[in-house]
């Protein structure tokens, strides 16, 4: 059998949270080295001078999905990232940044809630999905965008591993 199975998957502690914390940004090109083992990033390197950009944002307003689409009739298997996230108060600054984000295919590391990282456009790069800007009606309704990212991939999402983050924060040299 070509496609053996290889683990048993066991119920696990409920030990778990749903949402993101953090997300880092760079542009697709950035990526100088990338090694991985089982799934796993284990060193990862930017291009000198390039960096990943750290994004705030406030608590439950961001979500990381991953859809695996399989085609029986074609033999084909591919994986679609998609990552939400609401930015409050729009500012001239904000509104230059997301400009750029719409002409770039990014690399986004995602940190969820359980403290794991993920990378979503490791091979093919992610890109601005479209998304909105709405100032709200009430005064307690947001004024902020609703931004969508999407990527499609051969592999599903990486884990990044966490000591990588504090090296891909700083400036390649």
């Amino acid at each position: 059998m070509p496609c053996a199975l290889t683990a048993n998957i066991a119920l696990g502690c409920m030990d778990s949270v749903g949402g993101l914390k953090k997300i880092y940004v760079t542009e697709f090109e950035n990526k100088a080295t990338l090694t991985k083992a089982a799934g796993v990033i284990t060193a990862f390197t930017l291009a000198a001078t390039k960096k990943f950009w750290v994004y705030d944002f406030e608590k439950q307003n961001a979500e990381l999905n991953e859809k695996i689409n399989t085609s029986n009739e074609n033999g084909t298997v591919f994986y679609e990232g998609e990552l939400k996230l609401s930015l409050n108060k729009r500012t001239a600054t904000l509104r230059n940044e997301l400009a750029l984000l719409a002409v770039n295919r990014l690399m986004i590391i995602a940190q969820d809630r359980n403290g794991i990282y993920w990378l979503m456009g490791e091979l093919n790069g992610a890109t601005l999905m479209p998304s909105t800007f709405a100032s709200g009606k009430a005064m307690g309704d947001r004024n902020g965008y609703e931004l969508i990212f999407g990527s499609m991939e051969e592999v599903p999402m990486s884990e990044v591993t966490a000591s990588l983050i504090p090296t891909l924060i700083i400036p390649a040299t």
